[in-house]
This record gives C-alpha cells, structure tokens and sequence, in this order.
C-alpha cells in the first residue's frame, strides 16, 4: 500500500534561505549553478512529502532536549522541518557550515 503523502509548506523564513542561497551562487559563482542548487534544494524538500520521518534530529535542538524537529541534507545545506498531522513545515534552509546553534534558536525557539 503507498504512503500517504504529506503536504510541504515552506515558512517565509524557509523562502528567504533558498533566495539567499541562490542569488549569493548565482552572484559569485554563476547564475547556472545558483538555478542548479535551488532545483536540488527544492528537490529534496519535495522528497519529505513522501518520507518526512526519515530525517534525524538537529544536535544543537537534541542537546536542549527538543525533539519536534527534524532534519534533512543537501551538503552542505540542512534543511529543518517540522511534522504537524500530514503536513511538513520547513522552518530553516541553511549552510551546515554556518552557526546552526543560535540560527535555529532564533529562528525555532524564539531566543
């Protein structure tokens, strides 16, 4: 029997990321390749419509005991999500490289 599929919803913060993150590649490295990593980010954020639980928990939320969020790859980019019933939200699309600490803080916990 197939999966159900869920819903995906990027927050406005989530559609922030991906503008971010594609004109930053399309300004210093090429428009191309800025259109080729946001259609593989939005590729894998498609992806959680049919697994969303196969991501794993962030460490810096895990270390504070949270566990409502989850999260999935496309290195070096994570993608946070959250499962609510049969929908997906995408709260955070950002460089792993980047302080994700207080990133996600601000951006999930309000701090």
């Amino acid at each position: 029997m197939p999966q159900a599929r869920h819903a995906v919803l990027l927050t406005q913060g989530a559609e922030q990321d991906l503008e971010s993150i594609h004109d930053y590649i399309a300004e210093f490295d090429s428009p191309a390749n800025g259109d080729h990593v946001l259609d593989r980010l939005m590729k894998a954020v498609e992806g959680l419509a049919s697994f969303p639980e196969r991501g794993s928990y962030p460490k810096e939320l895990l270390a504070l005991g949270v566990k409502e969020y989850r999260q999935t790859f496309f290195k070096p980019y994570r993608m946070i999500y959250r499962v609510i019933d049969k929908c997906v939200y995408v709260y955070a699309i950002a460089d792993g490289r980047r302080d994700m600490q207080s990133l996600l803080a601000r951006r999930l916990l309000g701090a």
